[in-house]
């Protein structure tokens, strides 16, 4: 058995890791609004993922984002602050991964299940300096003209 374990381990060392990013991994201090068309859904566990396509002709913040009404959530996140210190990202890259939350969360708010094709916009962080791939955690979604906070459950 031990034998085979060393044989085993090597070969796993090679195989790609697939990442789950924690909060941390973000510049929680910038949020940025993204909005677009969904073109690929995975709709599992650890979070559902998907990749946005963002619009040829460029982002706009809307006009009314840092007004808009936020559903109460467990953890304690300053929403009104966050909308109001919502920037455009600076990278433009056309494609985003998009991470959500969890599928347990995304039933307790009640979020219909994304698909392909789906509109969608949302406030989220990436890594600092936007440096890396064009990842969004996202915090809270607008999907079908409701908002849904993913950082925790529903308050």
């Amino acid at each position: 058995m031990q034998r085979r374990a060393l044989i085993v381990m090597p070969l796993c060392a090679g195989l790609p890791a697939w990442a789950h990013h924690g909060w941390s991994s973000f510049d929680q201090g910038r949020p940025l609004y993204l909005e677009g068309k969904v073109a690929q859904v995975a709709w599992r566990n650890p979070h559902v993922e998907l990749k946005l396509d963002l619009p040829a002709d460029g982002l706009k913040l809307p006009p009314d984002l840092a007004s808009r009404s936020l559903p109460a959530q467990s953890a304690p996140v300053d929403g009104p602050a966050l909308l109001k210190a919502t920037q455009l990202p600076t990278r433009k890259d056309r494609r985003w991964e998009i991470e959500l939350a969890p599928l347990s969360r995304m039933q307790a708010w009640g979020v219909p299940e994304i698909k392909q094709g789906d509109a969608l916009a949302m406030l989220g962080f990436t890594f600092a300096g936007e440096k890396g791939d064009p990842i969004l955690r996202v915090e809270y979604l607008f999907a079908a003209g409701k908002t849904y906070g993913l950082r925790s459950s529903p308050a």
